[in-house]
């Protein structure tokens, strides 16, 4: 669900950002420490649903209410026929397209649901912790998939935020046998955003396709996966039950305008920084979920995830200061 340090965002700032437009560090900034401070809370709104409801209906309302918001921006488009310069010279979407969009969308339902599941399960503390594991599998999938080759700076760092999440997965003990097994299902999340990113950057490289019809599309894809799953093996009436209940309501417009808010705000962002600058500012996530944790609901925070998300954090920074400096190496010798 969170996009921080995502590759997508690669293809929004070549959307979003005109080479005519004038832009503004301090806004870009700004915009990014926004989205830290939804991607903290995120966790926080999603347990905020009543304990013992349902969380595949959840899951589908919570992605009703981000199609809703996400709606009037594509319907704006679609209207005034907006098509951003850089993609006007480009094929309209084809049927490898489609199934692109398909696959992809399916993936983000699914990561969708294990987000509601293992926030729950495994608490929103040692959640939002593992999903810091996001840039490391993207990192993986770039190597393994685009053979894009890591320097040692990088894959020193590389180890380093695996340990501190196999310290977060044990509990801080580093026994196997203390293993979460709901913390090892949050760590599932990022790996498949990663690969839905993946697939989701050749559509918007490639067709005359915007993000916002990207993320619509998705969307729909991904309510239709639910509601699949739903028919299949969901409990029985569970999705018209979670209507009678306002606090499961308003966790689920809550969370869904976050999630749909942070993607777009990410978006703007994006055309005033680079994706780097603002990736390191989002980094911090967890200390948000931390402190909204510990001071205003009362939850304590335990001092191994508090040393996880230091550790990790400073992976995450000097992988992100590795990339940089072996593409500016690459980039002299070319």
């Amino acid at each position: 669900m969170v996009r921080h340090q995502r590759l997508l965002a690669l293809s929004s700032s070549y959307f979003f950002r005109a080479p005519s437009m004038q832009t503004s560090r301090n806004i870009g900034i700004l915009l990014a420490f926004t989205c830290l401070l939804i991607l903290g809370i995120m966790p926080l709104l999603s347990n905020s649903r009543p304990q013992g409801s349902d969380g595949l209906s959840f899951a589908i309302w919570l992605t009703f209410w981000q199609l809703a918001a996400a709606l009037p921006l594509f319907l704006f488009e679609y209207i005034t026929r907006k098509i951003h310069p850089s993609a006007k010279n480009r094929p309209n979407p084809t049927l490898k397209t489609g199934a692109i969009a398909l696959i992809s969308g399916c993936f983000f339902g699914l990561a969708t649901y294990i987000y509601v599941v293992a926030a729950e399960k495994a608490g929103a503390v040692n959640f939002i912790v593992a999903l810091q594991a996001y840039p490391l599998t993207a990192l993986l999938a770039e190597a393994v998939f685009l053979g894009r080759r890591k320097s040692l700076l990088e894959v020193a760092f590389t180890c380093l935020t695996v340990m501190a999440l196999v310290y977060l997965l044990t509990g801080g003990t580093f026994m196997l046998k203390e293993a979460s097994p709901w913390t090892a299902l949050a760590l599932l999340v990022p790996v498949l955003w990663t690969v839905a990113h993946l697939l989701l950057r050749q559509v918007l490289v490639a067709a005359q396709v915007t993000p916002s019809q990207v993320t619509v599309s998705r969307l729909v894809v991904s309510g239709l996966f639910l509601l699949a799953l739903q028919a299949l093996a969901g409990k029985d009436g569970a999705l018209l039950l979670g209507l009678e209940n306002p606090t499961f309501i308003l966790a689920a417009v809550s969370l869904g305008i976050a999630y749909y808010a942070e993607l777009l705000l990410w978006f703007y962002a994006m055309r005033h920084i680079d994706v780097s600058l603002g990736s390191s500012i989002t980094v911090p996530a967890p200390a948000v979920t931390m402190l909204v944790s510990a001071m205003l609901l009362k939850q304590p925070v335990q001092a191994y995830q508090i040393i996880t998300m230091l550790v990790a954090s400073a992976g995450i920074y000097g992988l992100l200061l590795a990339g940089k400096k072996r593409e500016n190496a690459e980039r002299r010798k070319s």
